[in-house]
């Protein structure tokens, strides 16, 4: 097949995008050339801001047909509106990365299907990405557009260490906490439990649906089946440094509430990581057969820290983040003194 990636260096593209490359497949890359030096020699890259130049990136695929257009970097309804006309007529399939942040939160069933609702009042990201695939489904249904609709949930590789509350510079600041001996804020009680996917099992699903006749004008979810609390996560990554988790409990909504705007927990964790979610990936596997998710997150984190010690560049510290967690500490353990007798 001819499949153009629109991205396709990102977290979860650039697996997706390793995997083609080892293959008989003809690949593209429509991207701004920031990270050449990560793709493969053999995969074509057109250096192109699509979110900006549509005329440009008309002319420079002027007469090219793809069996399968790949969009990871849309995230507004005018943007996919725009690859609706770039592609129409140019792709037998168009697939959309929306994102498992749309389901509706807390959802009358724990277990998440396609099939359940969605909505999310807390988070202006989900909300485009509903709008944006509601857009498609209405191209697909009234005027033939091939599009297929993938919805992951928390995909991660080595290059981050997934933490659930954390700055704007990223999860080496949790990580130095630990390492220093300080508590780590952690939403709730840490008991709500957490899908995480190693971005090469998530690679694995999404390459089974390209061409695939069963996916178009259709949803599927790819995630491993592996659910574990956010304790359990911490705690893994603990060992995987070295050190021991020394957990600090707050509410979900007081972070919220008091966190730097920046942050966004609102919708990182009232709109997602805050609740329970179990998912259900029964569609994707009739859709694919044989596949399944094999890297355990103990297994995967350790293979983040590993490269995370091992880029010191990639170390970037937090002092703002840092000192908001102790700022946040110090007010709940001045509250609970008020209440001694």
């Amino acid at each position: 097949m001819k499949i153009l990636l629109i991205g396709g260096t990102g977290t979860i593209s650039s697996a997706i995008t390793r995997q083609l490359a080892e293959s008989e497949h003809e690949l593209w890359l429509l991207n701004r050339g920031t990270r050449k030096d990560d793709v493969p020699s053999n995969v074509r890259q057109v250096i192109a801001d699509i979110n900006n130049d549509e005329e440009g990136v008309r002319q420079l695929l002027d007469g090219e047909q793809f069996d399968a257009v790949c969009e990871f970097i849309g995230f507004l309804p005018s943007q996919v509106e725009r690859d609706i006309r770039l592609f129409k007529g140019r792709t037998r399939q168009y697939v959309y990365i929306s994102s498992a942040s749309a389901y509706n939160k807390p959802a009358r069933n724990h277990v998440i299907t396609e099939g359940t609702t969605l909505a999310n009042p807390h988070w202006q990201y989900s909300r485009d990405k509903i709008a944006s695939e509601e857009v498609l489904l209405k191209a697909y249904r009234e005027e033939g557009f091939p599009v297929t609709i993938v919805r992951p949930s928390h995909t991660y590789c080595e290059r981050g260490v997934p933490v659930s509350v954390h700055g704007t510079k990223g999860s080496w600041q949790v990580l130095k906490r630990m390492l220093d001996g300080k508590p780590v804020l952690v939403h709730g009680d840490g008991s709500s439990l957490w899908t995480l996917t190693w971005n090469e099992d998530f690679a694995r699903g999404f390459i089974g649906l390209l061409g695939n006749p069963k996916a178009i004008g259709e949803a599927f979810q790819i995630m491993s089946d592996e659910s574990i609390t956010w304790n359990q996560v911490y705690e893994c990554v603990a060992q995987a440094l070295g050190t021991t988790f020394r957990p600090y409990y707050v509410s979900s909504s007081f972070l919220a509430d008091t966190c730097p705007a920046a942050y966004d927990l609102e919708g990182n964790l009232l709109g997602d990581k805050a609740v329970t979610v179990v998912f259900d990936c029964s569609k994707l596997k009739r859709a694919v057969p044989g596949f399944c998710a094999t890297t355990r997150f103990d297994e995967g984190v350790r293979r983040c820290v590993a490269y995370l010690l091992s880029h010191p560049e990639l170390q970037e510290e937090d002092p703002e983040f840092d000192a908001w967690c102790d700022r946040v500490i110090a007010a709940q353990e001045n509250a609970k003194k008020g209440f001694k007798v």
